[in-house]
């Protein structure tokens, strides 16, 4: 069977997607516990039942931004946007190593997520975008696992995997987006370039959704069924990366939508 990529390639896909959700886990529990944010960001007031529309809105608001960006190729307002974004994200990821640091530790964050954001917006190193990657979507779950309930998240994954179908195979909208993002170098996901022009990608949202699920789960029962749904994530993962050819885009959250689901039932089970 012909893999979509070699198997060293695979497996550092894999190992990274695993590692970007135990630590967002472990950053996440961090905000259960504290849930203030830092740079004075609060959260939507929305209740945890219905907290799924407002996001699915955010989504499709950004969507349609950065397609008109793609579309009409404004470099500058992209990567104004993708800077943002990174330092955004990095701050709320690294802020409870150095929330204890007082005044110290806020001017450090600062410094620290503004560096790492100029540098994988300015400057391509590989190491630096898929490390920032790995805390990047801690961050998004920081925000949103407080006020997300399980049948809200559950229904956001559902809505979310129906719809990277649509965007990949039918309107291919998302491949159209993924291009230009590779083009433009500032990719949102996991990226690994390999044996001359050939590239291993995973979106953003592909780490990020799953992550969202897993950090509910913690929240709801605990550090090991969300280490249980991670696992299970990562399985679906392994198997879309067996099953898939080379040369063709295919939608992940199916997948990762699939193995969430799995890995809880199984963690009602253990």
């Amino acid at each position: 069977m012909l893999m979509k990529h070699n198997i060293k390639i695979t497996i550092i896909i894999l190992l990274l997607f695993f590692a970007a959700q135990l630590i967002g886990l472990f950053i996440t529990s961090k905000y259960i516990v504290n849930g203030n944010l830092p740079l004075d960001i609060e959260r939507p007031e929305v209740d945890e039942k219905t907290s799924y529309i407002p996001l699915l809105i955010m989504i499709v608001v950004a969507t349609i931004i950065a397609l008109l960006i793609a579309r009409f190729r404004a470099m500058k307002l992209w990567r104004f946007w993708f800077f943002v974004s990174v330092f955004v994200t990095l701050n709320i990821a690294f802020w409870p190593f150095l929330r204890d640091f007082g005044n110290n530790g806020v001017i450090a964050n600062i410094i620290l997520c503004g560096g790492l954001a100029l540098w994988k917006t300015l400057k391509r190193n590989i190491f630096v975008h898929n490390l920032t990657e790995l805390f990047i979507y801690a961050g998004l779950s920081a925000i949103f696992v407080p006020i997300l309930g399980l049948e809200a998240v559950s229904i956001l994954l559902i809505a979310i995997a129906i719809y990277d179908i649509i965007a990949v195979w039918q309107t291919k909208h998302m491949i159209r987006l993924a291009k230009f993002q590779s083009e433009s170098k500032l990719f949102a996901g996991l990226y690994i370039p390999y044996d001359k022009g050939k590239e291993a990608i995973l979106g953003g949202g592909d780490i990020g959704f799953p992550l969202l699920f897993a950090g509910v789960i913690l929240k709801r029962t605990g550090t090991l069924d969300a280490i249980i749904v991670a696992i299970f994530a990562s399985l679906a993962l392994f198997a879309l990366l067996l099953l898939s050819k080379k040369n063709r885009f295919y939608p992940a959250m199916p997948f990762l939508a699939f193995g969430c689901f799995v890995g809880y039932f199984v963690s009602l089970i253990i």
